[in-house]
C-alpha cells in the first residue's frame, strides 16, 4: 500500500508530465499556426503571380485559324499557365463593362476598331520582368503579332512586395522554431527534475545508463506525439472556422503543403521531446548525489 508521501510524489510527477504536455501542445500549435500563415502566404503569392500576364495584340486581318494556332502553340510552352482568345466582339464587351456603353456605342455595329488578342497567364516562377521581357521578344517574332502589352511597373511592385512578405514570414518562422525548441527543452527538463532521485536510485543499484534512460526517452517521445496530435486537431479546427468565414481560402490552399506541415509538427514534437528528455536524464546521471537537492 502506498504511503501519503509516495502518493504525493506520484501526483507531482503526473502533474509535471501533464503540464509538460500542455506546454508542448501550445508551443507546437503556435508553431503550426505560423506555418499555416507561411503556407498560405506562399500559395497566395503563387496565385497572384499566376494572374500576371500579358496581352498579345494581333495585326488587322489575321485569320482566326492563325490566331488559334498561335494560342495552341503558346499552351505548349512550359512558362504558360493558361491562355484565352479574345475576339473583337469580346473586346468590345469588356470595354463596355469597364467604361460603360456610352464610350463605345458611337462606333456603331460595323466600325469596331479593336483588334483580336490573346491573354496569356504565366506560371509563378516566370512571372517576373526579366522572364516576361524574354518571352515578349520571342512572341514578337511571330508575323501575325502587332504588339505585346503588359504593365512592367506593376509586375515589379508585386514581386518586390511579395518578396518582402516572404522574407519576413521566413524570419519569424525560424525565430519561433528556435524559441519553440528552447521552451520544449526547458519544459522537459522541469518534468525530469521531479524524478531525479528515482534516476539516481536506479543508478546506485546497478542499472545501466541505457536501461535508465530508455523508458524516459520513450515516454518523452510519446508525450511529444500526443501534444503534436492535439495541436494539429486545434489547427484543423482553426482552418475549418477560417474556411466557413472566408470561402476564398480554398482557392489558395495546398493540400500537399498542409500535409507536409502536419508531418513536420509531429516530427518536431517527437524529436525535440525525445532529445530533450535524453539530455535531461543524462544531466542527473552524471550529477553528484549531494547536488540533487539543487
Amino acid at each position: 500500500m502506498q504511503t501519503k508521501e509516495e502518493k504525493y510524489n506520484k501526483r507531482r510527477v503526473n502533474t509535471a508530465y501533464m503540464t509538460s504536455a500542455i506546454s508542448i501542445t501550445l508551443v507546437l500549435f503556435t508553431l503550426g499556426f505560423l506555418g499555416l500563415l507561411v503556407i498560405h502566404a506562399h500559395t497566395l503569392s503563387d496565385y497572384i503571380k499566376e494572374n500576371i500576364g500579358f496581352e498579345i495584340i494581333m495585326k488587322p486581318g489575321v485569320k482566326e485559324a492563325d490566331i488559334i494556332h498561335l494560342q495552341k502553340n503558346l499552351d505548349t510552352k512550359v512558362y504558360v499557365k493558361s491562355t484565352e482568345y479574345v475576339t473583337k466582339k469580346e473586346a468590345v464587351k469588356r470595354l463596355k463593362d469597364a467604361l460603360g456603353p456610352d464610350f463605345v456605342d458611337f462606333w456603331g455595329n460595323n466600325n469596331n476598331p479593336l483588334l483580336p488578342s490573346i491573354d496569356v497567364r504565366f506560371r509563378a516562377q516566370w512571372a517576373n520582368n526579366d522572364s516576361i521581357s524574354e518571352i515578349k521578344q520571342d512572341v514578337l517574332k511571330n508575323p501575325f503579332v502587332k504588339e505585346v502589352y503588359y504593365q512592367k511597373s506593376l509586375v515589379e511592385v508585386i514581386n518586390k512586395n511579395l518578396n518582402k512578405i516572404g522574407f519576413t514570414l521566413l524570419g519569424l518562422s525560424v525565430l519561433l522554431l528556435l524559441i519553440s525548441i528552447t521552451l520544449i527543452n526547458n519544459t522537459i527538463r522541469l518534468s525530469i527534475y521531479s524524478k531525479r532521485f528515482i534516476i539516481k536510485s536506479m543508478q546506485l543499484v546497478g542499472a545501466t545508463e541505457g536501461f535508465i534512460r530508455r523508458p524516459f526517452v520513450w515516454k518523452g517521445v510519446l508525450y511529444g506525439v500526443i501534444s503534436a496530435v492535439i495541436s494539429l486537431l486545434l489547427l484543423t479546427g482553426v482552418m475549418v472556422v477560417a474556411r466557413e468565414n472566408i470561402p476564398e481560402i480554398a482557392l489558395i490552399e495546398s493540400d500537399s503543403l498542409i500535409a507536409g506541415l502536419y508531418l513536420f509538427i509531429i516530427i518536431i514534437g517527437m524529436a525535440v521531446s525525445g532529445f530533450s528528455t535524453w539530455f535531461a536524464v543524462d544531466r542527473y546521471l552524471g550529477m553528484n548525489t549531494n547536488n540533487l537537492v539543487y
